[in-house]
């Protein structure tokens, strides 16, 4: 299975996925005209890797700021990474946030009271 790589725009993240580690990263501002696009690709990496590798997935977040579109995004591969934990899968959420950005961490919970797997939220000195 390849790893995937997206670089960064001024409105988009970067997001790298690492198969031996068993980890998605993404790092910045998310904002694109077409989150779809954006995301769909991770998606899919994500429901691959769940269903080939019998082995735990992380995705580190180190988002800035989402959009609406965003957020929705981000609630599909929540959801993905449910489903996956109610079937017996070991997946991990780790999101770092700037401690200056409160908003990031409030929008974080909000994610983590509809999530029953493993959901780190901490702050970091940017």
């Amino acid at each position: 299975m390849d790893n995937l790589i997206i670089e960064s725009t001024q409105s988009t993240p970067s997001i790298m996925t690492d198969y031996r580690e068993g980890t998605v990263e993404m790092r910045g501002d998310s904002y694109p005209e077409n989150s779809f696009e954006l995301f769909s690709p991770a998606m899919r990496w994500i429901e691959e890797y769940l269903a080939q590798a019998g082995r735990p997935l992380t995705l580190n977040l180190h988002l800035l700021y989402l959009n609406t579109s965003s957020v929705k995004a981000m609630m599909d591969i929540f959801d993905i990474l449910e489903e996956a934990h109610q079937a017996g899968g070991r997946v991990t959420v780790n999101w770092y946030y700037d401690e200056q950005n409160e908003r990031v961490a409030e929008l974080a919970e909000e994610f983590k009271e509809d999530c029953s797997f493993p959901f780190h939220i901490t702050s970091q000195v940017e």
